[in-house]
């Protein structure tokens, strides 16, 4: 009999690690938790050390990590307890580790996943920062390895089953004309723009479709997500930014579509889940059970769709201007929608203004051929600075 497969869950106590993890725990016979990592929220990762057994988690730094092995010990589990990024890079290139779910949230994200794809595993990207800091490193290095790159986010995985299978031969050669990616329009898609100033974190934390992280959810209420999106798109798929098209569509049953020279357009359709592309992405290329309740058409009854606004939404704006521009754009962009969402989550600026930082920063840093990942590394880091230089020159 064949063993479980062995998955590491980076960022296992966020939504998208959770969803992970329920869908692993209905498949027992199938995969099995190897690995868990968290950042700050280690009492949650005890709890799914408690439930899952893995052999490692994965903590930030050596206080928390003596902490934590010392509850698991007392808790009679054998899980021993790695630190830091070295610790992230060792679960995700075991050699016993078939999966890897890349679920970090941000730019930390990146050396553990591209660590994974060079070590020849199934990647579950999650991580779109991995992707859109260093596209073209990322995808030479899947191109040198064996491994499988599976899309998670719910519109990648929707375009990844509605292409053939050919589609790396690319787009037009396949008979696509364009990728239309979804985007729900976050909590503020019908709040006049001129009160989008005085929005508060909270209200930008409650998406109308979707449960996610703070940070992941202001990039929805804000579009920026979906200019992420649009960037790791033309990644995944040998797009070019004018083949991706932004379509809001409230409901988001819809979670994007193809569309064909000859007039056919695919489309995946489902509940807002996220463990359907999980379980998709687990599977592929078969299907099992994610827990997910059959989408009752006739319940929904409607279907709407509208171009984005980008008075509205100008980082959606920025963001087809970075993917444009290319080169260490779309990292600087990365960087400072970083620091400028944290800024707003703390109270220190405006909603629109996180715009106004990713601007500034993108005006004043040039864009560069990448070379190396230090290339993407040094413009990150020099975008997080111009960023933390306009939030110091406003007094924030």
């Amino acid at each position: 009999m064949n063993r479980p497969l062995q998955v590491t869950v980076l960022g296992a106590t966020g939504s998208i690690g959770l969803s992970t993890l329920d869908v692993v725990a209905r498949h027992p016979q199938h995969y099995q938790a190897f690995a868990l990592t968290a950042f700050s929220r280690i009492a949650e990762l005890r709890a799914l050390c408690q439930r899952h057994a893995p052999r490692y988690a994965v903590v930030a730094d050596a206080e928390q990590a003596r902490a934590l092995q010392a509850q698991l010990l007392a808790d009679g589990l054998q899980t021993r307890v790695l630190v830091g990024e070295g610790g992230l890079s060792e679960v995700a290139v075991h050699p016993e580790v078939d999966v890897v779910m890349a679920a970090i949230v941000g730019a930390a994200g990146l050396r553990p996943t591209l660590s994974a794809v060079q070590a020849d595993k199934r990647v579950l990207l999650a991580n779109k920062e991995a992707l859109v800091m260093s596209g073209a490193l990322f995808m030479q290095a899947l191109r040198d390895s064996a491994a499988v790159l599976l899309p998670i986010d719910s519109e990648h995985n929707a375009i990844f089953q509605c292409l053939p299978g050919n589609y790396s031969n690319g787009l037009t050669k396949v008979g696509v004309r364009r990728i239309l990616l979804t985007a729900s329009g976050g909590p503020f898609r019908e709040l006049p723009v001129e009160r989008l100033a005085a929005v508060t974190p909270e209200q930008a934390c409650a998406h109308p479709n979707w449960s996610m992280g703070r940070k992941i959810s202001v990039d929805s209420a804000s579009m920026m997500n979906k200019g992420l999106e649009l960037i790791e798109a033309c990644w995944l798929f040998d797009a070019r930014p004018d083949q991706v098209e932004v379509v809001v569509h409230p409901q988001s049953v819809i979670h994007s579509m193809v569309d064909y020279i000859d007039g056919s357009v695919l489309a995946q359709l489902g509940n807002p889940d996220m463990r359907t592309p999980i379980a998709h992405a687990l599977a592929w290329p078969e299907r099992i059970d994610s827990g997910v309740s059959p989408l009752d058409l006739l319940q929904i009854g409607q279907l709407e769709f509208r171009a984005p606004d980008e008075q509205r939404f100008p980082c959606l704006r920025l963001a087809r201007q970075a993917a444009e521009q290319c080169g260490t754009a779309p990292a600087m962009l990365n960087a400072a929608n970083e620091i400028a969402v944290e800024a707003f989550l703390q109270g220190r600026i405006r909603f629109t203004e996180i715009a106004s930082i990713i601007e500034s920063v993108l005006e004043r840093q040039a864009s560069v051929a990448v070379r190396c990942l230090e290339d993407v590394l040094a413009a990150d880091e020099q975008a997080r600075r111009l960023a933390m230089g306009w939030l110091d020159g406003r007094g924030c």
